[in-house]
């Protein structure tokens, strides 16, 4: 038989050994099932009982299951919304703790984006389950008082526990101010669309031509200021509401661009800004990355449908128990969804992390208006229902007072309790307001 030479018997590409491809299954394979077996991290039991008995607010479990069954046995109301508005507290909670337990494994980049992804998780599946139920007002109301929520009462509360610990607290004030800066451009952008249809209504009309006496115009004026709401626009004045469409869904459209924008700001080329001084001591992880991943995912699908729940109780609620909506989407949801968020923030406070309390007040506020409301504006144009970036005067005018405010207490890189005292004054006043409207 003729000999076979060397260079015959060698791989045409290197290291394409037979042996090779072995050791690199091995290896993914190792990876995988080291992964899956959680070595080097808690354990799966481990994980569950701190996901479960780790917090007092798991008690309000109890009502996931008793909201189920309110709904579908087609209960009271009352029950109906009370039951789903408490299984939701707890839920959130558990949104919080299983992200909060990725991050401590996936690192400062990627643990940011979890968190600008699931932070928010709960006003995301409420405001979808709105949207997709023709609920556009508790949609707007909602993600609003999300946002006054978070800049007012967590962050008033936080500089107020902060002040009586402390005589005063210091946080960067660049990164403070470029946050500021962003929810500012997001405030303006509900300006805009207001002022738009200003402009197109007969009020501006009459502006334009301040000693008209045509007494049309004046009809029209008393009848828009009592009965035309946003949405009755789509009847009413459809060339207007068409100019509100697309200004709303361009400027979504933008926002959404800026957002992506900050977050390569905030987490890559100007994280230094972020980061607080000194050394900050590292908290082990209680749960295994898997058992944290499969625990997002479950919790997410079970908030989906309390929300789902709690929306289709609302207007009927609202109706029996002559409840103002607007109280109800702007003070009582966002106080639900943002459970989480205000016990963090303001044990964050007590232990002197003021770039921490800032970044989860202000950041979780950038992620809903200049996220969160346009990815909603995006999703209701896809699905056909027509959301838009124009509210209220009412609501536009207290969303630029708050925003006021803030940027004015921040702009030092300082806080004391008598600034969250001011806070919360201009919280309860706006709630006392939208109670009684």
């Amino acid at each position: 038989m003729p000999s076979t030479s060397t260079s015959e018997r060698t791989s045409l590409l290197p290291n394409g050994d037979r042996r090779n491809f072995s050791e690199s299954d091995n290896t993914f394979l190792h990876r995988t099932s080291r992964l899956f077996k959680a070595e080097g991290e808690p354990s799966h039991q481990d994980s569950l009982k701190f996901f479960v008995f780790g917090s007092w607010l798991n008690i309000l479990l109890v009502f996931v299951p008793l909201s189920i069954i309110a709904h579908n046995l087609d209960w009271d109301a009352a029950l109906r919304f009370s039951f789903s508005f408490l299984s939701i507290v707890p839920l959130a909670s558990l949104l919080g703790t299983a992200t909060d337990q990725m991050s401590t494994k996936l690192g400062q980049t990627l643990a940011g984006l979890l968190n600008a992804s699931f932070g928010n998780a709960v006003e995301i599946i409420v405001g979808i389950a709105a949207l997709l139920q023709d609920q556009l007002v508790i949609v707007q109301n909602s993600l609003l008082g999300s946002i006054l929520s978070n800049i007012l009462l967590v962050l008033g509360c936080s500089f107020l526990a902060a002040g009586i610990k402390f005589q005063e607290s210091n946080f960067q004030v660049t990164a403070a101010q470029a946050s500021s800066s962003l929810m500012t451009l997001a405030c303006i952008t509900l300006i805009i669309p207001a002022a738009y249809n200003s402009v197109k209504s007969p009020v501006g009309s009459l502006l334009a031509s301040p000693l008209s006496t045509d007494s049309s115009v004046i009809g029209n004026i008393f009848s828009e200021s009592i009965f035309l709401t946003p949405y009755v626009l789509t009847v009413a004045d459809p060339e207007r509401w068409n100019g509100l469409l697309i200004i709303s869904r361009g400027t979504a459209i933008l926002l959404l661009g800026v957002y992506v924008a900050y977050l390569y700001f905030q987490l890559k080329s100007h994280s230094y800004l972020f980061q607080a001084e000194g050394d900050q001591e590292a908290e082990e992880p209680q749960m295994n990355i898997v058992a944290a991943s499969v625990s997002l995912f479950v919790v997410t699908v079970i908030t989906a449908f309390c929300a789902d729940f709690l929306v289709a109780s609302i207007e009927e609620f609202a109706d029996r128990y002559k409840i103002p909506k607007p109280f109800i989407g702007l003070i009582l949801l966002p106080i639900v969804g943002n459970a989480a968020e205000h016990v963090t923030s303001i044990w964050m406070a007590l232990k002197g992390q003021m770039e921490l309390t800032i970044g989860i007040c202000v950041g979780s506020s950038i992620q809903i208006a200049a996220f969160v409301v346009p990815l909603l504006v995006v999703i209701g144009w896809i699905s056909h229902h027509e959301l838009t970036l124009f509210f209220a005067n009412f609501e536009t005018i207290t969303f630029f007072a708050s925003v006021f405010l803030v940027n004015t207490l921040i702009q030092d890189g300082k806080s004391n309790y008598m600034e969250g005292l001011m806070l919360i004054t201009l919280y309860l006043v706006i709630a006392l307001a939208f109670w009684v409207s």
